[in-house]
């Protein structure tokens, strides 16, 4: 691991003063840059009574000038995912030449917010000033898909990743961190401008079937034709020209995905934007599907599970190491969906393991999400059993 620019940590069990002060102070020690940029942190839902006091003694001890995070059932820390166990974990990045503002943002903000000048005040970022953003937001208290419309209003055209906090499933409580404040709506969003970029990867946990297709007949909510035929019938003749044993695996697993840059020569792995299909009519032969697709849009069938889901991440890893080529890697956070994890691939560690070994090591945190937020086709979405990889890179030098 690069110690230069970001290490990572994890503490199991609860609040403990000395101890957690001495864990702060190593943590610190472990970091070989003579100054810390950026911390992050994610805690579960047992430490919410110590929350405060926490973000404290990581401010102090381990020397932080910034520190954002969020609440979350489930905890990544480097190659591993700690899924129903207490404790917290915690990075420090070392992000030399980066320009780094967080901002703080409210429902009531996005109910009041008259255009994008007011997030550029409110946040005190203009567009040139930043190259993305890592959000983490509260789901129950917050428009989540009205406040990211209005945020990509306000900064076309910059990826924006992360994904919402999680807590106690049997409440709808979560909690934000910003430096040393608790929040319990609302969300915390990290402009990372200067000479430090966010790169992405953002893995639906699909593999594409069949042929990519134009829709051909659609209104809202809605696909009727596909190549002139009917949507379900070209859904069928898909379905039955898989082996027998793909077929079974596509039972309850079938999704939609809708390319959104219909500029591209070539639709690969990252270009669709997966969906739900929600019902079917074999009368009149229609798709119900959680988007609203649109005639001459391309579009291609997808298939999900854990097999899928280990094929897509592993591809797309690959892709990223070669465009990274040129780029170093001063650190990660890593944005999961809780139906991900241990549930999804039979084991823990999966997400967090393979991008490791593809294109790591390097100073890693994330949590797993109520949501995961990133874009496809150059347009940000909310998603769900996705995960939401931000990156923060620099040219190499040389």
């Amino acid at each position: 691991m690069n110690l230069e620019h970001s290490v990572s940590a994890h503490w199991q069990g609860g609040f403990d003063e000395p101890a957690l002060e001495r864990w702060a102070a190593d943590l610190r020690s472990r970091l070989r840059a003579p100054e810390v940029s950026l911390g992050t942190v994610f805690m579960t839902p047992h430490l919410f009574p110590s929350a405060g006091q926490i973000l404290e003694l990581l401010r102090v001890h381990a020397r932080v000038p910034l520190l954002i995070g969020c609440s979350s059932t489930g905890l990544i820390q480097g190659d591993s995912e700690i899924e129903n166990s207490p404790g917290l974990v915690a990075g420090l990045y070392h992000l030399p030449g980066a320009d780094l503002k967080a901002a703080r943002f409210t429902g009531e903000q996005v109910e009041e917010a008259d255009g994008p000048a007011y997030w550029h005040s409110a946040a005190g970022v203009n567009p040139e000033s930043t190259n993305g953003w890592l959000v983490l937001a509260d789901p129950f208290h917050l428009d989540c898909e009205r406040w990211l419309r209005v945020w990509e209003e306000a900064w076309p055209g910059k990826p924006i990743l992360g994904g919402l906090a999680s807590g106690d499933p049997s409440q709808t409580t979560t909690q934000i961190y910003h430096d040393g404040e608790v929040f319990e709506d609302g969300g915390i969003a990290l402009s990372v401008g200067g000479e430090v970029n966010l790169a992405r990867l953002i893995s639906q946990g699909c593999t594409p079937i069949g042929q990519t297709w134009t829709i051909t007949r659609a209104e809202p909510n809605l696909i009727h034709e596909i190549g002139n035929r009917p949507a379900y019938e070209v859904l069928m003749e898909t379905v039955s020209d898989l082996p027998p044993k793909v077929q079974a695996r596509c039972r309850g697993n079938l999704f939609v995905g809708l390319v959104m840059n219909e500029y591209l020569d070539d639709f690969q792995r990252g270009d669709f934007l997966i969906r739900n299909i929600l019902g079917a009519d074999p009368a009149s032969g229609s798709l119900v599907v959680g988007a609203l697709p649109r005639e001459g849009q391309t579009m291609q069938f997808q298939r999900r599970d854990s097999d899928a889901a280990d094929e897509d991440l592993v591809a797309l890893l690959e892709k990223a190491d070669e465009e990274l080529r040129d780029r170093e890697i001063l650190g990660g956070c890593l944005c999961c969906c809780n139906g991900r994890g241990k549930g999804l691939f039979g084991r823990p560690g999966h997400d967090a393991g393979k991008i490791q070994s593809r294109i790591g090591p390097f100073g890693l945190t994330g949590f797993f999400c109520n949501g995961e937020i990133g874009p496809v086709g150059g347009k940000n979405f909310l998603h769900g059993y996705t995960a939401s990889l931000a990156l923060f890179t620099r040219p190499k030098s040389g």
